[in-house]
Protein backbone atom coordinates (compact mmCIF):
# COMPACT_ATOMS: atom_id res chain seq x y z
CA UNK A 1 0.00 0.00 0.00
CA UNK A 2 1.64 3.59 -1.07
CA UNK A 3 2.02 6.11 1.54
CA UNK A 4 -0.84 8.19 0.31
CA UNK A 5 -3.32 4.94 0.21
CA UNK A 6 -1.81 4.55 3.79
CA UNK A 7 -3.08 8.14 4.87
CA UNK A 8 -6.52 7.86 3.17
CA UNK A 9 -7.06 4.78 4.91
CA UNK A 10 -6.09 6.11 7.95
CA UNK A 11 -8.26 8.88 7.74
CA UNK A 12 -11.34 6.58 7.17
CA UNK A 13 -10.47 4.93 10.03
CA UNK A 14 -10.13 7.66 12.40
CA UNK A 15 -12.59 8.02 15.15
CA UNK A 16 -14.80 11.07 15.53
CA UNK A 17 -13.59 13.95 17.05
CA UNK A 18 -14.86 17.40 18.24
CA UNK A 19 -13.79 19.67 15.87
CA UNK A 20 -12.36 23.46 16.99
CA UNK A 21 -12.30 25.16 13.27
CA UNK A 22 -10.47 28.60 12.40
CA UNK A 23 -7.13 28.50 14.39
CA UNK A 24 -9.20 29.97 17.43
CA UNK A 25 -8.01 28.18 19.66
CA UNK A 26 -4.71 29.48 20.09
CA UNK A 27 -5.06 32.59 17.60
CA UNK A 28 -4.07 36.08 18.84
CA UNK A 29 -6.54 38.61 18.73
CA UNK A 30 -6.44 40.56 15.21
CA UNK A 31 -8.03 43.56 13.87
CA UNK A 32 -11.08 42.73 11.12
CA UNK A 33 -10.07 43.82 7.88
CA UNK A 34 -11.61 46.59 6.06
CA UNK A 35 -11.62 45.21 2.88
CA UNK A 36 -13.86 44.33 0.35
CA UNK A 37 -12.29 40.72 -0.28
CA UNK A 38 -15.49 39.47 -2.32
CA UNK A 39 -16.55 36.06 -1.47
CA UNK A 40 -14.57 36.36 1.87
CA UNK A 41 -17.63 37.45 4.20
CA UNK A 42 -17.84 37.13 8.08
CA UNK A 43 -18.69 33.11 8.39
CA UNK A 44 -20.21 31.15 11.39
CA UNK A 45 -17.19 28.60 13.03
CA UNK A 46 -18.29 25.09 12.67
CA UNK A 47 -17.72 23.79 16.22
CA UNK A 48 -19.61 20.60 16.51
CA UNK A 49 -19.19 18.11 13.41
CA UNK A 50 -18.72 14.68 14.13
CA UNK A 51 -17.52 13.73 10.78
CA UNK A 52 -13.98 11.24 10.86
CA UNK A 53 -10.90 13.45 10.52
CA UNK A 54 -7.14 13.15 10.27
CA UNK A 55 -4.92 13.11 12.88
CA UNK A 56 -4.06 16.45 14.69
CA UNK A 57 -0.77 17.73 12.00
CA UNK A 58 2.22 16.74 14.11
CA UNK A 59 4.45 19.33 15.47
CA UNK A 60 8.31 19.02 14.23
CA UNK A 61 11.10 19.81 16.40
CA UNK A 62 13.39 20.83 13.69
CA UNK A 63 10.76 22.66 11.65
CA UNK A 64 9.25 24.86 14.10
CA UNK A 65 6.44 26.98 11.56
CA UNK A 66 5.32 23.34 10.03
CA UNK A 67 1.44 23.37 9.76
CA UNK A 68 -1.48 22.35 7.49
CA UNK A 69 -2.37 25.27 5.39
CA UNK A 70 -6.50 23.89 5.58
CA UNK A 71 -5.73 24.38 9.87
CA UNK A 72 -3.65 21.42 12.13
CA UNK A 73 -6.93 19.72 13.56
CA UNK A 74 -10.81 18.71 12.71
CA UNK A 75 -12.32 18.59 9.14
CA UNK A 76 -10.01 21.77 8.24
CA UNK A 77 -11.27 25.30 8.09
CA UNK A 78 -14.76 26.03 7.22
CA UNK A 79 -15.47 28.02 4.15
CA UNK A 80 -18.20 30.66 3.72
CA UNK A 81 -20.45 28.25 1.97
CA UNK A 82 -20.25 25.43 4.92
CA UNK A 83 -17.54 23.11 3.25
CA UNK A 84 -14.25 22.80 4.70
CA UNK A 85 -10.85 22.75 3.42
CA UNK A 86 -9.13 19.47 2.70
CA UNK A 87 -6.62 18.64 5.32
CA UNK A 88 -3.29 16.71 4.56
CA UNK A 89 -2.63 17.96 1.15
CA UNK A 90 -0.52 21.39 1.75
CA UNK A 91 1.52 22.27 4.03
CA UNK A 92 3.76 25.57 4.41
CA UNK A 93 6.58 26.12 6.55
CA UNK A 94 9.89 28.19 7.81
CA UNK A 95 13.68 26.61 6.05
CA UNK A 96 13.84 22.90 6.16
CA UNK A 97 17.56 23.58 6.75
CA UNK A 98 17.64 21.57 10.47
CA UNK A 99 15.17 18.93 9.46
CA UNK A 100 16.60 16.22 11.68
CA UNK A 101 16.17 12.38 10.89
CA UNK A 102 12.65 12.02 12.90
CA UNK A 103 11.07 14.77 11.22
CA UNK A 104 12.36 13.49 8.19
CA UNK A 105 10.28 10.35 9.01
CA UNK A 106 7.41 12.12 9.55
CA UNK A 107 7.22 14.56 6.66
CA UNK A 108 7.68 10.48 4.48
CA UNK A 109 4.76 9.24 6.95
CA UNK A 110 2.85 12.37 5.84
CA UNK A 111 3.53 11.65 2.09
CA UNK A 112 5.15 15.12 0.73
CA UNK A 113 6.00 14.41 -2.61
CA UNK A 114 7.25 18.42 -3.44
CA UNK A 115 8.62 20.99 -1.60
CA UNK A 116 8.99 24.78 -2.81
CA UNK A 117 11.34 26.89 -1.43
CA UNK A 118 10.38 30.77 -1.96
CA UNK A 119 13.78 32.13 -0.25
CA UNK A 120 16.27 33.67 -2.77
CA UNK A 121 20.22 32.97 -3.74
CA UNK A 122 21.76 35.29 -0.81
CA UNK A 123 19.68 33.80 2.03
CA UNK A 124 20.40 30.01 1.18
CA UNK A 125 24.19 31.01 0.84
CA UNK A 126 24.00 33.00 4.24
CA UNK A 127 26.41 31.00 5.64
CA UNK A 128 24.67 31.84 9.29
CA UNK A 129 20.80 31.91 8.56
CA UNK A 130 20.68 30.19 5.09
CA UNK A 131 21.82 26.68 4.36
CA UNK A 132 19.95 23.92 1.73
CA UNK A 133 16.53 22.12 2.35
CA UNK A 134 16.88 17.99 4.03
CA UNK A 135 14.12 16.52 2.76
CA UNK A 136 13.23 13.34 2.91
CA UNK A 137 14.62 10.97 -0.06
CA UNK A 138 12.10 11.25 -3.04
CA UNK A 139 10.70 14.58 -2.38
CA UNK A 140 10.92 17.08 -5.55
CA UNK A 141 12.52 20.28 -4.94
CA UNK A 142 11.79 23.24 -6.44
CA UNK A 143 13.17 26.76 -5.57
CA UNK A 144 10.98 30.11 -6.84
CA UNK A 145 12.78 32.79 -5.17
CA UNK A 146 11.26 35.53 -4.00
CA UNK A 147 14.07 38.14 -3.31
CA UNK A 148 13.93 39.01 0.63
CA UNK A 149 16.14 41.13 2.82
CA UNK A 150 17.64 38.33 5.45
CA UNK A 151 18.26 39.15 8.97
CA UNK A 152 22.10 40.33 8.76
CA UNK A 153 21.41 42.91 6.02
CA UNK A 154 18.00 44.09 8.42
CA UNK A 155 20.40 44.12 11.29
CA UNK A 156 22.39 46.95 9.68
CA UNK A 157 19.86 49.22 8.13
CA UNK A 158 16.26 48.99 10.67
CA UNK A 159 17.26 51.80 13.37
CA UNK A 160 14.23 51.67 15.15
CA UNK A 161 10.89 49.13 16.02
CA UNK A 162 8.82 51.04 14.08
CA UNK A 163 11.22 51.26 11.07
CA UNK A 164 11.24 47.81 11.38
CA UNK A 165 7.32 47.91 11.08
CA UNK A 166 7.17 49.94 8.56
CA UNK A 167 10.20 47.34 6.36
CA UNK A 168 7.32 44.88 6.43
CA UNK A 169 4.46 46.76 5.88
CA UNK A 170 5.93 47.92 3.00
CA UNK A 171 7.45 44.40 1.81
CA UNK A 172 3.61 43.36 1.96
CA UNK A 173 2.46 46.05 -0.29
CA UNK A 174 5.61 45.06 -2.71
CA UNK A 175 3.87 41.36 -2.74
CA UNK A 176 1.13 43.72 -5.06
CA UNK A 177 2.54 45.87 -6.46
CA UNK A 178 6.55 44.60 -8.06
CA UNK A 179 6.25 42.96 -10.80
CA UNK A 180 9.01 40.11 -10.36
CA UNK A 181 7.76 38.91 -6.69
CA UNK A 182 4.10 38.36 -8.24
CA UNK A 183 5.68 36.33 -10.82
CA UNK A 184 6.84 34.41 -7.59
CA UNK A 185 3.58 33.90 -6.69
CA UNK A 186 1.88 32.86 -9.41
CA UNK A 187 4.90 30.20 -10.62
CA UNK A 188 4.23 28.67 -6.96
CA UNK A 189 0.69 28.72 -6.87
CA UNK A 190 0.87 27.14 -10.44
CA UNK A 191 3.10 24.67 -9.68
CA UNK A 192 0.93 23.66 -6.42
CA UNK A 193 -2.30 23.51 -8.95
CA UNK A 194 -0.50 21.07 -11.68
CA UNK A 195 1.43 18.56 -9.08
CA UNK A 196 -0.06 15.45 -7.53
CA UNK A 197 0.58 14.68 -3.76
CA UNK A 198 1.21 16.09 -0.69
CA UNK A 199 3.01 19.89 -1.42
CA UNK A 200 4.87 22.49 1.50
CA UNK A 201 5.95 25.44 0.31
CA UNK A 202 8.45 27.56 3.05
CA UNK A 203 10.80 30.37 2.83
CA UNK A 204 13.28 31.44 5.67
CA UNK A 205 10.75 32.01 8.62
CA UNK A 206 7.67 30.42 7.15
CA UNK A 207 5.30 33.87 7.66
CA UNK A 208 5.59 36.71 5.30
CA UNK A 209 6.15 35.41 1.86
CA UNK A 210 4.80 31.72 3.02
CA UNK A 211 2.24 33.54 4.57
CA UNK A 212 1.16 35.63 1.85
CA UNK A 213 1.32 32.30 -0.06
CA UNK A 214 -1.14 31.06 2.43
CA UNK A 215 -3.84 33.85 2.23
CA UNK A 216 -4.07 33.51 -1.49
CA UNK A 217 -4.86 29.81 -1.02
CA UNK A 218 -7.17 30.48 1.65
CA UNK A 219 -8.96 33.45 -0.29
CA UNK A 220 -9.59 30.87 -3.47
CA UNK A 221 -10.82 28.17 -0.57
CA UNK A 222 -13.60 30.73 0.48
CA UNK A 223 -12.13 30.98 3.81
CA UNK A 224 -13.81 33.32 6.04
CA UNK A 225 -11.66 36.78 6.03
CA UNK A 226 -11.16 36.68 10.42
CA UNK A 227 -9.91 33.17 9.77
CA UNK A 228 -7.42 33.32 7.17
CA UNK A 229 -6.15 36.39 9.63
CA UNK A 230 -6.07 34.42 12.72
CA UNK A 231 -4.21 31.49 10.58
CA UNK A 232 -1.68 34.24 9.49
CA UNK A 233 -1.10 35.21 12.97
CA UNK A 234 -0.39 31.98 14.25
CA UNK A 235 3.49 32.42 13.00
CA UNK A 236 3.50 34.15 16.80
CA UNK A 237 2.75 31.20 18.22
CA UNK A 238 5.05 29.08 16.79
CA UNK A 239 8.17 30.61 16.31
CA UNK A 240 8.21 32.46 19.64
CA UNK A 241 10.54 30.15 21.29
CA UNK A 242 13.07 30.32 18.02
CA UNK A 243 12.64 33.95 18.15
CA UNK A 244 13.51 34.72 21.72
CA UNK A 245 16.62 32.72 21.02
CA UNK A 246 17.32 34.78 18.01
CA UNK A 247 16.52 37.88 19.83
CA UNK A 248 18.86 36.31 22.72
CA UNK A 249 21.89 36.09 20.21
CA UNK A 250 21.32 39.39 18.64
CA UNK A 251 21.54 41.35 22.04
CA UNK A 252 24.71 39.72 22.67
CA UNK A 253 26.35 39.75 19.61
CA UNK A 254 25.12 42.85 18.35
CA UNK A 255 23.36 44.83 21.39
CA UNK A 256 20.52 44.98 23.19
CA UNK A 257 19.41 47.60 21.18
CA UNK A 258 19.32 46.03 17.77
CA UNK A 259 17.43 43.32 19.25
CA UNK A 260 14.74 45.58 20.02
CA UNK A 261 14.85 47.04 16.83
CA UNK A 262 14.77 43.71 15.04
CA UNK A 263 11.74 41.98 17.16
CA UNK A 264 9.18 43.26 15.28
CA UNK A 265 10.69 41.71 11.69
CA UNK A 266 10.34 38.65 13.60
CA UNK A 267 6.93 38.51 13.83
CA UNK A 268 3.57 38.91 11.86
CA UNK A 269 1.17 41.64 12.73
CA UNK A 270 -2.27 42.49 11.91
CA UNK A 271 -0.95 45.44 9.79
CA UNK A 272 1.12 43.61 7.63
CA UNK A 273 -1.53 41.88 5.97
CA UNK A 274 -3.97 44.64 6.32
CA UNK A 275 -1.09 46.87 4.08
CA UNK A 276 -1.23 44.22 0.79
CA UNK A 277 -4.88 43.80 0.92
CA UNK A 278 -5.29 47.02 1.20
CA UNK A 279 -2.97 47.66 -1.97
CA UNK A 280 -4.92 44.82 -3.98
CA UNK A 281 -7.55 46.92 -3.15
CA UNK A 282 -6.63 50.23 -4.81
CA UNK A 283 -4.87 48.32 -7.45
CA UNK A 284 -7.01 45.46 -8.40
CA UNK A 285 -10.47 46.14 -6.44
CA UNK A 286 -10.65 42.27 -5.36
CA UNK A 287 -8.28 39.79 -4.43
CA UNK A 288 -9.72 37.55 -7.59
CA UNK A 289 -8.72 40.35 -9.85
CA UNK A 290 -5.17 40.20 -8.00
CA UNK A 291 -4.62 36.51 -8.69
CA UNK A 292 -6.32 37.02 -12.60
CA UNK A 293 -4.83 40.12 -13.09
CA UNK A 294 -2.11 40.51 -11.14
CA UNK A 295 -0.44 37.17 -10.99
CA UNK A 296 -1.70 36.24 -14.30
CA UNK A 297 -3.01 32.58 -13.14
CA UNK A 298 -5.94 31.34 -15.15
CA UNK A 299 -9.87 30.37 -14.45
CA UNK A 300 -8.57 26.69 -14.94
CA UNK A 301 -5.40 27.12 -12.36
CA UNK A 302 -7.60 28.89 -9.96
CA UNK A 303 -10.26 26.00 -10.20
CA UNK A 304 -7.80 23.50 -9.88
CA UNK A 305 -6.50 25.02 -6.94
CA UNK A 306 -9.77 24.95 -4.92
CA UNK A 307 -10.45 21.11 -6.26
CA UNK A 308 -7.23 20.48 -4.29
CA UNK A 309 -8.40 23.04 -1.24
CA UNK A 310 -12.11 22.00 -0.72
CA UNK A 311 -13.66 19.22 0.72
Amino acid sequence: MSTRSRMLFARGAKSAALVVTGGLLFAAPATAIPLDLGSLNAGSVDLGSLDPVLAPTPNLASVANFRDVAGNDGRGYATVDGSHLKRGVIYRSNALTATSDADKATLTGLGLADAYDLRGATEISNPFIGGADKLPDGVTYTNIPIEFRDLTQLATTIKSPEEAKQFLVDTNRSFVTDPVRRAGFKQVLSDIAASDGVQLFHCTSGKDRTGWTAVLLQTIAGVPAQTIMDDYLLSNTYLQATNEKILAQISQALSPQVATNLEPALGVDASYLEAGLAQIASDYGTVDGYLTEGLGLTPDTIALLKAKLVD
